[in-house]
C-alpha cells in the first residue's frame, strides 16, 4: 500500500492529489490513506496538506527502502527483489544464506549500517548508518569457473558508470582488481565471493560497497588519507537510492552483454576506467613483489605487468598500493 501510495505521489509531481483520488485509486478509506500518509512521514516523507486541494511530495528522505529503489526501476531482474535491513552485521552473510535457500537471480541486499562489514583479503569496511550503500546482488551465471573473477570487473565498470551518471563532474577511476577511486581516493570496494563445485558455478554473491554522504569527519583516522566520499568530492549530497538504481540499470545492460559477447566488450570498458594502465607501479603477490609497467588485462580479466626486463608478466592476485 505504501509503495503504490508512494509512486501516486512521485508521478505526481507538483499536482496535489484529493482523498477522494487516492481512496478510489488505493481502494481503501480516506482514513486509511491519512493513516498511511501519517506512517510515511514517520519514515521522513513531506507532505503539504491543502484543503479542498488534497496532498503533495514535497520532499523524499534518502534511505535504501525498496519502493525507494524500485521507483521507475528499468530491468527485469537486477534489483525487481531487494531485501532491505536497518542494520546487519554484514550484507553478504545474509545474501549467501538466501542464495542457499533458492533465492533468484538479480536479488539485492542492502542495509543502512553494516557492524561487520568487510572487504578484499579480510579487510574490514568501514560502514556507518546513512552515508553510503552497502548491499550485495545474487548471481546465478551459467558460465565455468574460472570466468568468475571477471563478473568482479563488470561490476566495477557498472559502478563508475553509475557513479558517472549521478555525479558527472567527477573523474571516476578504477583500480585493478576492485577498487573504485576519485583523485585516487577510494570511494567504492567491491567484494565477490561464490559457492561452486568443481564444474560448475552455484551461484555468486558480490558485495560493493559505496562512500557516498560521508563528510571527512566520519573515516577514521587512517583512512583520511586513502578513501573519500561522493559529498566530499563534490561538495554536495546525493540521492542513495539513485545511485543503487543506476548500478542495477548499468549492471543489468553490461550482464546481458557479457552473456551473449562474452568478455572482450567489457574488457575495453574497463580499461578505458583503468588508472594504473602506463604507469610505473609496485605489485605485491604471494609470489613476492613486482615492479614494471600495467599495460592492461588480458582476455581473461588478468592484469598483464610488463616488468623491466620487458617480459610480461600475468598477475592473477595482488595488492596495488597507490604511490
Amino acid at each position: 500500500m505504501k509503495e503504490t501510495l508512494i509512486k501516486l505521489f512521485k508521478d505526481a509531481g507538483e499536482r496535489y492529489i484529493s482523498g477522494e483520488e487516492l481512496s478510489r485509486q488505493l481502494g481503501c478509506t480516506r482514513a486509511a490513506i491519512w493513516k498511511h500518509i501519517e506512517e510515511l512521514r514517520k519514515e521522513g516523507y513531506q507532505f503539504e496538506a491543502v484543503r479542498r486541494s488534497g496532498y503533495r511530495l514535497i520532499k523524499s528522505p534518502d534511505i535504501l527502502t525498496p519502493q525507494e529503489i524500485q521507483y521507475n526501476l528499468d530491468t527485469e531482474r537486477i534489483g525487481q527483489t531487494i531485501h532491505y535491513f536497518k542494520q546487519l552485521e554484514s550484507t553478504q552473510i545474509v545474501a549467501h544464506q538466501l542464495a542457499d535457500q533458492g533465492e533468484t537471480e538479480g536479488t539485492i541486499v542492502i542495509a543502512d549500517e553494516q557492524t561487520g562489514g568487510r572487504g578484499r583479503l579480510g579487510r574490514v569496511w568501514h560502514s556507518p548508518p546513512g552515508t553510503g550503500i552497502w548491499m550485495s546482488l545474487i548471481l546465478k551465471p551459467n558460465i565455468p569457473l574460472k570466468m568468475a573473477p571477471q563478473l568482479t570487473l563488470l561490476t566495477a565498470v557498472a559502478v563508475a558508470r553509475a557513479i558517472n551518471r549521478v555525479a558527472t563532474d567527477l573523474d571516476v577511476n578504477i583500480k585493478w582488481p576492485n577498487d573504485i577511486l576519485i583523485n585516487r581516493k577510494k570511494i567504492c570496494g567491491i567484494l565477490t565471493e561464490l559457492n561452486a563445485e568443481s564444474d560448475r558455478i552455484h551461484y555468486l554473491v558480490i558485495g560493493i560497497g559505496i562512500n557516498v554522504n560521508a563528510g571527512p569527519e566520519t573515516f577514521p583516522h587512517e583512512l583520511k588519507k586513502l578513501a573519500t566520499s561522493l559529498k566530499a568530492e563534490s561538495r554536495r549530497s546525493f540521492s542513495r537510492a539513485r545511485l543503487v538504481r543506476e548500478i542495477c540499470q548499468n549492471f543489468e545492460t553490461l550482464y546481458n552483454i557479457y552473456l551473449k559477447e562474452g568478455f572482450t566488450p567489457i574488457k575495453h570498458l574497463w580499461e578505458a576506467y583503468a588508472i594504473l594502465i602506463g604507469e610505473k607501479t609496485r605489485i605485491r603477490t604471494i609470489d613476492g613483489e613486482f615492479s614494471g609497467t600495467v599495460r592492461g588485462i588480458d582476455e581473461d580479466g588478468v592484469l598483464l605487468l610488463e616488468l623491466d626486463n620487458g617480459i610480461i608478466k600475468k598477475i592473477f592476485s595482488a595488492d596495488i598500493p597507490l604511490e
